[in-house]
């Protein structure tokens, strides 16, 4: 192969290269479209799901016991520090709220109730803590990481979805947006 068809050649190779990595990057930052990329804010507008798993009691309760009211579902876990981190706004937010029709679900994923209660204590949590040994909701609710929060509507529609941590302000606003 002579150099002048050789280069010819490489520019080719370059061009289907950048055509392609175009198209699938344009994919995934396709506005709008983040039930396609999956995670919690490609929820919004959807039925929440309800699965029944223990609380740390071993009371069996799922989110349909708190229909009508406004939910903060919460998924963490106790090896997460920003869940840790994030967990006493998610509390203030519940003691302020909760005379409003507003409940904090925390939901821990994969541990024991022992380990989310003693966790739970730990912080002055007194919000319903859910434990969901077998991540049903992480799976369902797309969480891409923990903490992954949702705010549920009284009607049970996901009004928003976050992924990672919230300021106790973002966490008002969410909630405020949903009645």
């Amino acid at each position: 192969m002579s150099a002048p068809s050789g280069r010819l050649l490489g520019w080719l190779v370059a061009v289907a290269a950048i055509v392609v990595a175009t198209l699938l990057l344009r994919s995934y930052f396709a506005a709008g479209d983040s039930a396609a990329r999956g995670g919690p804010a490609g929820l919004v507008g959807s039925q929440a799901r309800s699965f029944v798993v223990a609380d740390t009691a071993g009371r069996p309760m799922s989110l349909k016991s708190f229909a009508g009211k406004t939910i903060v579902l919460n998924l963490w876990a106790s090896w997460c520090p920003p869940c840790r981190a994030e967990m006493p706004d998610l509390e203030r937010l519940y003691r302020a709220q909760r005379a409003r029709g507003v409940v904090v679900v925390g939901v821990d994923q994969g541990e024991s109730a022992e380990r989310a209660a003693s966790f739970a204590a730990s912080l002055g949590i007194t919000y319903p803590i859910l434990v969901d040994d077998g991540q049903s909701y992480g799976d369902v609710y797309a969480a891409l990481g923990l903490p992954s929060t949702f705010v549920i509507d009284p009607r049970g529609t996901i009004v928003r979805g976050f992924d990672g941590p919230l300021t106790y302000a973002q966490m008002r606003d969410a909630v405020a947006a949903a009645r």
